[in-house]
């Protein structure tokens, strides 16, 4: 039977039982037509506000699937998505009626723990990376959630609880193995290719196929000191207060995350918080632990503080503590700012905002970047923004479409409320779905964008790469 696929420009391209056998035949992972028992489960991401249906699903088993996918894609113009962990908040993974490269079978990770380096395959979420790099007391810098994708945090920037030591994730990048709009497979790294290099250290998707990532790693763990502090809502002001000040002057070591939220039925805080507004401190410091004690012995001095389970720890687990608040089939949608600071009015408006929570899986959060990524120049990498000490995220999270309009409209009263505060500039990775070139242009400035632009046009002159935050030419 002939199947039907979008087309890059929006039309549609007839695919002919013969054409689809013959790709079949080179193709060593699975195909999926939309009547096939595993399509729907696998074009389900997760954020559960993208509803999207591709026309075809390919499920590659290693490179050679990826570059046959591509040149397949080429040659009938197809519109085209690429999944690696399916984790991000616009859904970029999943596009509707063309072909969807699904990534995610690819897991393999290969860790040098004398060159302290890991080679992970671009299906891997940061939970498999981790898993093995803490075999040797080593890490990558990674994200906060372990069921996040490494290949989409990495492209469009990448931190977490060690980028203040030691920058972006994408600043710790050695090499990357890319499949180009082409189809030929390459490598780029400082002393080749060193243009596509560049470009995909924050450029996001825009430029091809990253089938593998090698990373710097660093001696972390296996045990940290981390975990969490809570306090009632009505804290809020003193803890925020605090807050500023303990980031001002804590140590690279310590990377510290507050939020502001509804207190879920978690076993870790008191049956009588549930359901009732909390702010809580998210605290990991990956040094020793000896010291990260006497760092975080003010916290635990301020207030009273109605939970405490900042203790020692794997770090893996550290990596997965914030994963409860984010599952799979909820509905997200996001605004974010950077901040080069936390204003005193600043706290005011996001308490104000935090109290008209209309949902108890939503939150307000900050997250500490401040340190390593500062000490590069604006232009080492698009993902730039090195005068950021923070990101502010306001995460709506519900779970029926009727409440859509509230949740939606909660997020964007916040970020209006606090776009004075910001330093103009936005990370690419939260960008939701409706945000398109003026949001993109404040992720990268305009230097930097006309010079991602220009290798757009080098690298994928026709636009194959264009499910993504798309660069145009």
């Amino acid at each position: 039977m002939t199947i039907e696929l979008k087309a890059a420009d929006g039309g549609v391209v007839q695919v002919s039982p013969e054409i689809l056998q013959a790709f079949k035949a080179g193709f060593a992972g699975a195909v999926l037509a939309p009547d096939d028992v595993a399509f729907d489960e696998t074009r389900k991401i997760w954020n559960a506000m993208i509803d999207r249906r591709p026309g075809l699903i390919v499920r590659c088993s290693g490179t050679a699937d990826i570059v046959q996918a591509v040149r397949f894609a080429r040659q009938h113009q197809f519109l085209i998505s690429v999944r690696g962990g399916g984790h991000n908040i616009a859904g970029l993974a999943v596009c509707d009626g063309g072909l969807m490269i699904d990534l995610s079978l690819m897991k393999g990770v290969w860790v040098d723990p004398v060159a302290r380096t890991a080679r992970a395959q671009a299906g891997c979420t940061l939970g498999n990376l981790d898993r093995e790099t803490q075999l040797h007391g080593l890490a990558a810098v990674l994200g906060f959630v372990s069921a996040t994708g490494i290949a989409g945090l990495t492209v469009g920037g990448g931190f977490g609880y060690l980028t203040r030591q030691y920058g972006w994730t994408c600043d710790n990048l050695v090499s990357m193995e890319v499949v180009t709009a082409d189809g030929a497979l390459v490598r780029t790294a400082a002393d080749e290719n060193a243009d596509l290099f560049w470009a995909l250290r924050g450029g996001s998707g825009n430029f091809g196929i990253v089938t593998s990532f090698e990373y710097r790693l660093f001696p972390v763990g296996p045990e940290i000191l981390g975990g969490a502090i809570a306090w009632r809502a009505e804290d809020a002001k003193d803890v925020l207060d605090f807050y500023r000040q303990f980031t001002a002057t804590a140590p690279r070591e310590t990377t510290c995350v507050a939020v502001l939220r509804i207190a879920p039925p978690a076993p870790w805080l008191p049956k009588d918080i549930h359901g009732k507004p909390i702010i809580a401190l998210f605290v990991c410091h990956s040094g020793s632990i000896e010291a990260g004690e006497a760092v975080i012995a003010p916290l635990r001095k301020l207030g009273q503080p109605v939970a405490d389970i900042i203790t020692r720890r794997p770090y893996t687990q550290m990596q997965s503590l914030l994963d409860a608040t984010q599952p799979k089939g909820r509905r997200y949608y996001w605004k974010s700012h950077y901040l080069a600071r936390i204003e005193a009015q600043a706290v005011d408006v996001l308490i104000a905002h935090a109290k008209q929570l209309c949902s108890p899986f939503s939150a307000i959060v900050l997250f500490h970047l401040q340190g390593a990524l500062g000490e590069l120049p604006a232009e080492h990498s698009p993902a730039g923004n090195r005068d950021a000490a923070y990101v502010l995220n306001i995460t709506s999270a519900w779970e029926s479409a009727a409440a859509d309009a509230a949740n939606l409209q909660w997020a964007r009263d916040c970020f209006e409320a606090t776009q004075g505060f910001s330093t103009g500039g936005t990370y690419i990775n939260f960008l939701t779905e409706e945000e398109g070139c003026q949001r993109i242009e404040a992720a990268y400035g305009k230097p930097i964008l006309a010079r991602l632009a220009a290798l757009k046009k080098k690298y994928d002159p026709d636009n194959l790469f264009r499910h993504t935050k798309n660069i145009t030419a």
